[in-house]
């Protein structure tokens, strides 16, 4: 799997809508409201690398109301809820 980390700038009165439009589009898995320097971050989770291009440019970027994409593309994935799911085999907490 691809992962491109997605900062979003769209116009301010449309903040939900446009979040909403986002969410919607095929490759894009995730779309949080932040705060801070960007309005939206979009995860955009692909099986081609190609296609984060796709997604971003023809996808995201044309969106009615986004103004400016700035785009990260990840390596590698760091998570201990991911390391915590790959090791469980379903046994009952020994606690």
């Amino acid at each position: 799997m691809n992962t491109a980390i997605v900062h979003i700038d769209c116009a301010t009165d449309s903040i939900p809508e446009v979040a909403e439009a986002l969410a919607a589009l095929d490759g894009v898995s995730e779309v949080y409201s932040v705060a801070g320097n960007v309005d939206l971050i979009a995860v955009v989770r692909v099986s081609r690398f190609d296609d984060i291009a796709e997604v971003i440019a023809n996808r995201i970027s044309k969106t009615p109301g986004v103004i400016n994409t700035e785009s990260h593309i990840a390596f590698r994935a760091y998570s201990k809820h991911d390391l915590e799911d790959a090791f469980a085999i379903g046994l009952p907490d020994a606690d």
